[in-house]
This record gives C-alpha cells, structure tokens and sequence, in this order.
C-alpha cells in the first residue's frame, strides 16, 4: 500500500488517489516524492532486450534501405544483364531474364517481412520512448508545481513578516503621537 506522502502528493496534483493513478503517474509520483531522477536512456534498455535475430533482422534493414544496397542491387542488375546478352555466346539466363526474376522474386518475399519486423520494433521503441516522455514531461510539471506552492508559501511568509513589522511600525507611531499629545497637553 502507498504511504501517506504517496497519497497527499498524488491527492494534490492529481486529485485522485494513489491507487487510481496510472502507473506513468505512479512512477512520477514516487520519483518526485523521493527527488530520485525519472529520466532513462531508452535506447539502452530497448537494445539490451533485442535477441540476435532482431539484431540481424534490423542489420538488413539498415542495409536494406541504404545507397550502398541500392547501388550494389543496380550494379549486379546490370552485370547480369550484360553477361547474358551481350558478353556470353551461351548465356545461363537468357533475355527475359526467367532465373534474375525468380531470384528477385525470393529475395523481396525474404526482405519485405525482415523490414517489417525491423519497422515493428523501431514503432515498439517509439512507443517507449513516448510514454517515458510522457512520465519525465509529468514528474517535471509535478516539479514545476511543487516550486510554485514554495514560492506561494514564501510570499504568504514574507508578507506575515511585513505585515508584523507594519503592526509594530504602527503601534510604534501610535505611541510616539500618544506621546506627543501628552506632552502637548502638559
């Protein structure tokens, strides 16, 4: 069960309590409350949980998706249709180029899920990172209004103390002009 600092601070700027919080809400909450630091580096902790073949599946996809790939891709695409219309008298795959399209074929049916499987996991890791902006964004607005009860509270003191010292400035001049009036009699 959450303590009674969970609950005053989750009352105060939430409204709710504790236990009906989120857990983002939670989480902000309970670093506030201990002044403990909510930011992360969420690229470390996504990294850490990737298995080697998510390792390899965004490896592809990186080179997948570069100019190296595409320039290499071109270059083969050339060389093969070169080699076997231009080059060999006898060539392995002749003009339409059945075997290239087959090969192509196979190669899109294994590179289109590997770069899906890579854009699903960069969306999971953007979907991290967003909810944990969203918990520093709320423990930082929980600072931010914890800062302004201080200062509210500051104001309320200094201004007790300036009203005391009026008091005691007035009643000091209510006895200088009882004086003076005295004196002014007599």
């Amino acid at each position: 069960m959450a303590n009674h600092t969970h609950d005053s601070a989750a009352h105060r700027w939430f409204g709710r309590r504790y236990e009906e919080l989120k857990s983002a809400e939670r989480e902000a909450v309970e670093h506030a409350a201990h002044r403990r630091l909510l930011s992360a580096d969420t690229n470390a902790q996504f990294n850490e949980s990737l298995t080697f073949g998510e390792r390899l599946a965004d490896r592809v996809a990186r080179f997948g998706g570069s100019w190296t790939f595409i320039l290499l891709f071109a270059g083969t695409l050339l060389a093969w249709a070169l080699l076997n219309v231009a080059w060999l008298r006898h060539p392995f795959d002749p003009y339409p180029f059945i075997f290239l399209t087959l090969l192509l074929s196979m190669l899109a049916a294994v590179q289109a899920p590997v770069i899906m499987m890579s854009q699903n996991r960069q969306a999971a890791k953007d979907r991290l990172d967003a909810a944990h902006d969203y918990a520093v964004n709320l423990k930082a607005e929980m600072e931010i209004m914890a800062l302004h009860d201080k200062l509210d509270a500051l104001r309320t003191e200094q201004l007790q103390v300036l009203i005391e010292k009026q008091n005691d400035q007035l009643q000091l001049v209510q006895r200088l002009l009882e004086r003076i009036e005295r004196d002014a009699a007599s």
